[in-house]
């Protein structure tokens, strides 16, 4: 008791023997702005909307609570006295500051503010997710957008982990429990031959011809629904596909393409990566479509989030 005793002399000493240490509203300082600027009570009244009785109490309480007078009062004329000057001076930070915190909070539950973080598969980029984001960074310049390329079981484990908030992956995933999986966009596989191979200039190239061709894939682990749907696909051609070289993203496994390690089946959107060193061939068989899903964890989803699902899902 003693050391909120000694807050209390001490704030009343800084605001004048009289001073009590109660706490200073912001409708009182506004209403003092208000009379201060219009050196007038009553233009300073019909400026408030409010009548003058009550404001010139809420002066006269404020002089009361800070232990000196704010104004000099003449027949019509009204001055600042340095205390009055003063407190304007800071009044008028003390209001503004807190206009910015009621923006600042109401910008943060709108989603106008705030971090989304956001992973993708290396193929999403070429896609639709390209213009999603684009159109998202206009909407919400202020939120900070951290965009990270990750396999699909990586993106899922962020997910549960809480290390990011939206994922555009490969459907189906081996267990989605606490997850929820929206179609976000399409594609289809293609062939990815060196410019220089043998088959690169082969009219009607179908997967069947590469069946004695090392292949680049990716771990199964890392990507099982897209890993399997190629192998599928390559059982549907007669043969399964002799792994030469594994890589952990899309970029990774063209990069290989190029310089000659192997072939690959690789999503078509990616056809204008590296195209000087890498020749591709739409697959245009049964099950050569795949989709694109937007996943989120079953969890609360912050607003930046929110606004960026409802832009993409729209």
């Amino acid at each position: 008791m003693r050391g909120r005793d000694r807050r209390r002399r001490r704030c009343g000493t800084a605001f004048g023997k009289a001073g009590t240490g109660r706490v200073i509203d912001l409708r009182q300082l506004r209403q003092f702005i208000a009379v201060a600027e219009e050196l007038h009570f009553h233009r300073a009244a019909a400026r408030l909307n409010m009548s003058q009785p009550p404001l010139t109490a809420t002066v006269r309480r404020l002089e009361a609570e800070i232990g000196a007078a704010l104004l000099e009062r003449g027949n019509r004329v009204v001055r600042l006295t340095p205390a009055g000057a003063a407190l304007l001076a800071h009044a008028r930070l003390t209001v503004e500051q807190a206009e910015l915190a009621v923006a600042a909070a109401r910008d943060a539950a709108a989603g106008h503010t705030g971090t989304l973080r956001l992973t993708y598969v290396g193929s999403a980029m070429y896609g639709r997710l390209a213009g999603t984001v684009r159109a998202f960074r206009r909407s919400f310049p202020a939120v900070r957008l951290e965009l990270r390329e990750a396999t699909t079981a990586a993106q899922v484990a962020a997910l549960r982990d809480g290390t990011s908030d939206l994922a555009v992956l490969l459907a189906p995933l081996p267990d989605d429990t606490g997850l929820s999986v929206s179609a976000f966009d399409r594609d289809r596989f293609a062939i990815a031959l060196p410019a220089g191979h043998r088959l690169a200039a082969s009219a009607g190239l179908a997967l069947a011809d590469l069946a004695d061709e090392p292949f680049v894939l990716w771990p199964a682990a890392e990507g099982r629904g897209f890993h399997h749907q190629v192998v599928r696909l390559c059982a549907s051609a007669g043969f399964v596909p002799r792994v030469a070289q594994e890589a952990h993203q899309m970029h990774g496994v063209l990069a290989l393409v190029a310089v000659e390690v192997g072939v690959s089946v690789v999503p078509a959107s990616m056809a204008g990566f590296r195209a000087d060193e890498i020749v591709y061939r739409p697959l245009e068989v049964a099950g050569a479509a795949f989709t694109l899903s937007l996943c989120r964890s079953d969890g609360p989803l912050g607003a930046p989030a929110q606004n960026f699902l409802d832009l993409a899902l729209r």
